[in-house]
């Protein structure tokens, strides 16, 4: 199957992506993004990171899961990181955030998992 063009990102939703994650980051206690990009199993580059934050790229959902994932689960936290539970709970809210935003589709695709569903049967009546 051919993959379709991706509707354009507004840049609205660009920086508010840039922004949760700028936001996940800090909350895991890293000031600059080499520090974390410096970090073993970093899921994108030093420069990669920046433009997501800034809103110039924007990820796909799966990059934007990953980077989520690495900040709240998979690397040491930096010296000035929010507690744990803390930085899950905003893990949890930048991807429910994410999943609202027109660039991932999301609600487009519940809405035709709705369409699909066949319509419940009808009630029996017992005599």
């Amino acid at each position: 199957m051919a993959r379709k063009k991706q509707h354009p990102v507004s840049v609205e939703e660009a920086r508010q992506v840039g922004a949760l994650l700028r936001s996940l980051r800090r909350a895991a206690g890293f000031r600059a993004v080499h520090e974390v990009a410096a970090r073993p199993g970093c899921p994108a580059a030093s420069q990669t990171i920046y433009a997501y934050e800034r809103g110039g790229l924007v990820p796909s959902l799966p990059q934007f899961l990953d980077l989520v994932e690495f900040y709240a689960l998979r690397t040491e936290l930096g010296p000035e990181a929010k507690p744990e539970e803390d930085l899950r709970a905003q893990a949890v809210a930048a991807v429910i955030a994410s999943l609202a935003m027109r660039c991932y589709n999301f609600t487009e695709a519940m809405r035709l998992i709705a369409q699909l569903q066949s319509p419940p049967a009808p009630k029996r009546r017992r005599d």
